[in-house]
């Protein structure tokens, strides 16, 4: 949620035609060299920091409609793009983050499958504020007051966000929290932890992200 999948939440929903994801600054350059300059924009970040060249770094709010409707969007960020390229052999990958959790929980029950909710963390380690998200994803899902058979870390998950439904209590001493909070982040952190304010749910499929 902090902040990758916020960042393509907001694109999508702002009218950017796709986002493409990639592991590397190097692979996203090299792809940029295929497109014209007008048809792409360049985000990402490393260590929460824009990388250097690039058109917007990994702030949800910089991706307004103004700058990113009907364009492509190349990302590459620490945690989040790297998740999503390894998470390929899925039978289906949706982007999901505090932002959009009710329309994922409404997806997840129609969908009536088995679902594994993939935590990005921060630099391969757990993160509280992804596994809340997915506690907050959850909580949703089992409003719909359907059969549901969950896992202990699972369970887990819903228990925190039950007793922290105000999320800032729970992550505030979060490593990644507190980084954003160093580097004067709290416009993002704000936005980020707003529940269910967009009702796009992305897909990840043949390597691009869209509606």
């Amino acid at each position: 949620m902090f902040r990758a999948t916020s960042v393509i939440i907001t694109a999508l929903n702002n009218g950017c035609k796709e986002i493409i994801p990639y592991l590397t600054i190097e692979e996203t350059l090299e792809e940029a060299q295929n497109l014209k300059r007008e048809e792409y924009i360049l985000g990402g970040e490393r260590k929460a920091v824009k990388i250097e060249g690039f058109d917007l770094s990994n702030s949800p709010l910089e991706y307004t409609e103004e700058i990113v409707k009907n364009k492509i969007v190349l990302m590459t960020t620490t945690n989040g793009t790297r998740t999503l390229t390894k998470s390929i052999c899925a039978k289906r990958i949706l982007i999901a983050a505090m932002i959009n959790a009710k329309a994922v929980a409404k997806k997840l029950v129609k969908i009536n499958e088995d679902v594994v909710i993939v935590n990005a963390g921060t630099d391969g380690n757990f993160s509280m504020d992804d596994y809340i998200c997915s506690g907050y994803i959850i909580n949703e899902v089992l409003a719909n007051d359907i059969n549901l058979e969950l896992t202990d870390i699972a369970k887990t998950a819903n228990m925190i966000y039950e007793k922290n439904p105000d999320v800032i209590n729970y992550i505030k001493e979060a490593s990644h929290y507190l980084f954003m909070k160093s580097l004067k982040l709290d416009d993002d952190i704000e936005y980020c932890i707003k529940k269910g304010i967009i009702d796009i749910v992305p897909e990840y499929r043949n390597k691009k992200i869209t509606c």
